[in-house]
């Protein structure tokens, strides 16, 4: 994985969990790691857990301590060290986007497989501009257009990795409801489940919906994603999005129950085979 393809937040994790287990290997406690990078104890978890940049100084004195002795293998990391602090596309919308969600997008261009359970609004990889607009501005009336616009754009250019070379494979469950919210208008509407009906041909995105006449699942609760990664040094995160935070789950547990739901949602919606036909009822009531 490249700086390129993976993204600077994936690219720490990776960083930070091979530089966990070369300290677990040697014996070394994160005190003793951070004595000798003249940091804290919590500041060597936070870059255990990818959620810091790296100075490269501090990565090269790691290595010293832990006697890593290959220099093909220090050049890999050192190399993985300066990418990492490299900052992603979307940083350019810093000043519209939160810090916790920086790093879903961080996350969401890193992953190969991404599965989502929507029960408002139509996901936003697969949202059109208007029905995106109509979203931002939802209770929002007082931001200003420019920030209207960024937020739109972040959320088109999130888009991307649908349509790149080695697209992200895309796997989405909504709920039917949202195809009855006239988000927008009839017209802005009927344009996205157009738009969701060209979208659910490509050979990377399966959508279903969750009829009104199915009761889903009990145990799914609100939307969440599932990212899975290439890399072996990152593991399955599932997000769950508030108003104003997030979590981040990447512990077993809760990632068994979570790919348990939504192998449950799949299994109780409307199969993939009927997704064309309920887009098609869907637009024609939106006539």
């Amino acid at each position: 994985m490249t700086g390129e393809d993976g993204g600077p937040t994936a690219l720490r994790i990776m960083l930070g969990g091979h530089l966990r287990r070369m300290r677990e290997t040697a014996g070394i406690s994160r005190a003793d790691a951070g004595w000798q990078i003249r940091a804290s104890e919590s500041k060597v978890s936070r870059m255990e857990l990818g959620r810091v940049g790296f100075k490269e100084r501090d990565v090269n004195d790691l290595l010293d301590l832990y006697e890593l002795k290959d220099p093909q293998e220090r050049d890999r990391l050192m190399e993985l060290a300066r990418a990492a602090n490299n900052p992603g596309w979307w940083s350019r919308y810093g000043d519209v986007m939160p810090s916790w969600f920086s790093n879903y997008v961080g996350l969401e261009v890193a992953a190969k497989l991404i599965r989502t359970y929507e029960v408002l609004f139509v996901p936003g990889l697969l949202q059109t501009e208007d029905y995106a607009r109509a979203v931002v501005q939802l209770g929002k009336t007082y931001l200003p257009a420019d920030e209207v616009d960024q937020r739109v754009a972040l959320r088109v250019t999130r888009q991307q990795i649908l349509t790149r070379p080695n697209p992200v494979r895309l796997w989405v469950v909504i709920d039917e409801a949202v195809l009855h919210r006239p988000v927008g208008g009839r017209e802005t509407m009927r344009e996205q489940i157009e738009y969701l009906m060209a979208v659910d041909k490509q050979p990377n995105i399966t959508l279903q919906v969750m009829p009104f006449s199915k009761v889903g699942y009990p145990g799914a609760g609100g939307a969440f994603s599932i990212l899975r990664f290439p890399e072996g040094d990152l593991p399955d995160v599932v997000y769950i999005e508030h108003a104003a935070s997030a979590l981040y789950l990447d512990k077993l547990e809760d990632l068994d129950e979570y790919a348990a739901i939504m192998e449950a949602l799949t299994i109780s919606a409307a199969p993939v085979s009927a997704t064309q036909t309920l887009l098609a009822e869907a637009l024609e009531r939106m006539a």
